[in-house]
């Protein structure tokens, strides 16, 4: 499992990289952005990872637990793979790093949004959604290249809220390294990892 996780890791540093680098690109016109706009742009982005998040977690789950054994899976153990996997990883990766961020890089209107409490009715139903379709007919075909961006956006658009200031080098860097750890590790680990850990070895 410890070798599995490693090069997931190491397989999608590219694509986090590139999906870091397109949340330079946008906040460079951005920035100025009123926190009014940016924040309806975050709950736009958000509420879709965590309900593609959902779908690829629960998924994941199906395919390789229930599938092979010829058999519906348990709905609430489903149901609770598929939240924490999504709600618990999407917050991590979209509102608690950035969140980090903007204190480390000591942004003016900084503020943490969680998203399953501020907007409850939006997100939590989006991740039952993307668990029911994944109890139903489950699929993990999207472009996880397309993961990488919403997480990104959403996660920039966090920062967006926070800057209240004009940016220099700096802190282009230090957005650009919280972007990236902000999806490299939540997203591995929510479309990958989590689900395999509750997946059983048949016995022989």
């Amino acid at each position: 499992m410890y070798k599995q996780i490693l090069k997931e890791l190491k397989e999608h540093m590219p694509f986090t990289a590139i999906g870091a680098a397109t949340g330079i690109i946008l906040i460079i016109f951005f920035q100025k952005l009123p926190p009014e706009a940016a924040y309806n742009i975050f709950y736009f982005f958000h509420p879709t990872h965590v309900f593609l998040s959902a779908l690829v977690t629960a998924s994941m789950y199906n395919f390789y637990q229930c599938y092979p054994n010829k058999k519906k899976c348990n709905m609430g153990i489903l149901i609770l793979i598929g939240y924490v996997g999504s709600i618990g990883i999407a917050t991590l990766s979209d509102s608690l790093i950035p969140y980090l961020g903007e204190i480390l890089l000591n942004m003016p209107q900084r503020e943490i949004h969680l998203g399953f409490i501020e907007k409850w009715w939006l997100v939590n139903p989006l991740a039952l959604l993307g668990i029911g379709i994944a109890f139903l007919r489950p699929s993990t075909k999207f472009p996880h290249f397309g993961h990488v961006l919403l997480s990104t956006w959403a996660s920039l658009f966090h920062i967006i809220m926070a800057i209240g200031q004009t940016l220099n080098w700096f802190t282009y860097v230090g957005i650009f390294i919280f972007l990236f750890l902000s999806v490299w590790v939540p997203c591995c680990l929510s479309d990958i990892v989590f689900p395999l850990l509750f997946v059983k070895t048949p016995e022989k």
